[in-house]
């Protein structure tokens, strides 16, 4: 039997652990880790503990279901929270051992959350029962497309984990070894799939408005198919140049998704900067992939590239999105006195949450101009 209280305070566990390793993995960044263990402190560690925890509470009602189970949430947190430090410590080191024990725990964490999403699923794929109110009527449309990339995005994740797994088994420069193929899958169609889907759901409820429908049309197809040819085509070569087409067209349109509900909006929140600072970063991420199948990419290019795409859009996103469900100003009520260091005014949550923001904004600008400046070594430096 499933407990909504125990399903609750595994959801938010894991939403903490992903804002613990945001603050982890952008200290290990300035004392100089490398842009792959970066990938799996961002990645794996931030964004996806995060969409684990809120995936729970969220996917089985919007598609009309109960989650199946609250009691193997603790073994999947245990099982990725040391996947992901295996994985991070093992590439930092250089460590073989260490890298594949972190791939299968990954990838055993990964399974126990699709098994019990998929079991609670089973019935509604396709996504059709939205739980949609009838005072929501107009939104039900929207809502179906939305519900039918779910699964697709649970299927990349699964795809991408097992690649990584395998990919620290098998023989360097075959297909499965290109761990960079699988983390794309893992980024580009689980993650930001999934962002997209319940985006289209979350999004249009939280500003008290609606978007135009022919959006949902056009970013969840693209979405879907964009992932599939950037993994198979990447780094280079035809499959990836049509790719990262497909792609630009999901992400544009989730960046117009994002910005029409802002301007029509009449509501203010603290976390819209953040969402909308994210759609930002998703047009700047469109830009650099298409400059890379067409043009070429180095080195700077492609760290600005990770570091807009991770910290930048699903990041910001993220962000702004957890704001809705766990609004900074609780923190006015949970400290007696919140006055900091003698500062006229209290140090508000609001306060706190602008600041957040504005670091996070800072730090994609600066990452963006840094790597930009910098000029490529001659080759033989």
């Amino acid at each position: 039997m499933t407990t909504p209280a125990n399903v609750s305070h595994w959801s938010r566990r894991l939403v903490l652990t992903g804002a613990c390793f945001l603050v982890i993995w952008n200290f290990a960044l300035i004392v100089g880790i490398g842009r792959q263990t970066g990938i799996f402190l961002g990645l794996f560690g931030f964004v996806f503990h995060t969409i684990f925890g809120k995936a729970y509470a969220l996917i089985p009602t919007y598609f009309d279901r109960t989650l199946s189970t609250d009691r193997l949430l603790a073994p999947q947190f245990f099982l990725t929270t040391t996947g992901t430090i295996a994985l991070a410590v093992g590439t930092e080191l250089v460590h073989p051992a260490l890298l594949t024990t972190g791939g299968l725990l990954w990838l055993a964490g990964t399974a126990v959350f699709l098994g019990t999403l998929i079991w609670t699923l089973r019935g509604n794929f396709s996504g059709r029962e939205t739980s949609t109110g009838t005072h929501n009527e107009h939104r039900v449309v929207v809502d179906r497309i939305a519900n039918a990339g779910t699964p697709v995005a649970l299927l990349f994740l699964g795809l991408g984990s097992a690649g990584v797994a395998l990919s620290q088994l098998a023989i360097g420069g075959s297909f499965v070894a290109y761990t960079p193929r699988w983390i794309h899958l893992i980024a580009v169609g689980g993650a930001t799939v999934l962002i997209f889907s319940l985006g289209f759901r979350l999004l249009p409820r939280f500003l008290a408005t609606t978007p135009p429908e022919w959006l949902v049309w056009a970013v969840i197809p693209a979405g879907i198919f964009g992932p599939l040819l950037l993994a198979a085509g990447i780094p280079d070569g035809p499959l990836f140049l049509i790719g990262a087409l497909v792609q630009s067209i999901a992400m544009v349109g989730y960046a117009a998704l994002v910005l029409t509900l802002l301007i029509r909006t009449e509501r203010s929140r603290i976390g819209y900067s953040a969402i909308g600072a994210g759609a930002v970063s998703a047009l700047i991420v469109v830009s650099l992939g298409l400059h890379f199948a067409f043009v070429g990419q180095t080195g700077q290019q492609v760290m600005a590239h990770y570091r807009v795409a991770l910290l930048g859009f699903l990041g910001l996103t993220i962000v702004g999105i957890s704001y809705q469900f766990y609004p900074p100003a609780v923190f006015d009520t949970t400290v007696p006195t919140n006055a900091l260091f003698g500062l006229e005014g209290p140090f508000t949550g609001d306060r706190i949450g602008r600041l957040v923001i504005g670091f996070l904004c800072l730090a994609v600008l600066l990452d963006l101009t840094e790597n930009s400046r910098r000029k490529p070594r001659p080759s033989g430096a």
